[in-house]
């Protein structure tokens, strides 16, 4: 009778531990909160906001240059330096490509890359990959429209 008596007090002092631990995990969970909440322990919303809108101010909108196009004029001799995703259309007048670096500036209506010293297409759409100092050279009065810069 005895080794029955001590083997239901193991079994209720077992049982009243895992009540406990179960309890003790149950509450845990509920002061975690809702997903999404302020209580969450993964990420809070608020910091998610702040760290947006703090990368945001450091890094500027998308593209850096305007999406809008511009037109410009130049005189002889005058040169276009754009910066890096610059977008260019000579429209009337002549120039030729100003390229440092040697390799070239893409020609997107042709498909093809102009080299230094090359004429730049009327009406045809160019695109300045790198802020490296590439652009074009007037060689005699012309009109330009351009975007990005």
């Amino acid at each position: 009778m005895q080794f029955n008596k001590q083997k239901l007090v193991w079994i209720c002092l077992l049982v009243m531990v895992a009540g406990i631990v179960g309890y003790g995990g149950l509450a845990a969970a509920g002061a975690a909160g809702d997903p999404g909440s302020a209580g969450d322990p993964l990420v809070t919303r608020s910091f998610v906001e702040k760290y947006v809108q703090d990368f945001m101010s450091e890094v500027g909108p998308a593209g850096g240059g305007s999406l809008e196009w511009s037109v410009t004029k130049l005189a002889e001799g005058q040169e276009f330096i754009g910066k890096a995703g610059t977008e260019f259309i000579v429209r009337t007048g002549s120039a030729v490509v100003v390229d440092p670096t040697g390799s070239g500036i893409p020609d997107l209506t042709a498909g093809k890359n102009v080299l230094a010293g090359q004429p730049a297409a009327n009406n045809h759409l160019f695109t300045i990959p790198r802020s490296d100092g590439r652009g074009i050279r007037a060689q005699k009065q012309t009109i330009i429209m351009y975007r990005g810069f």
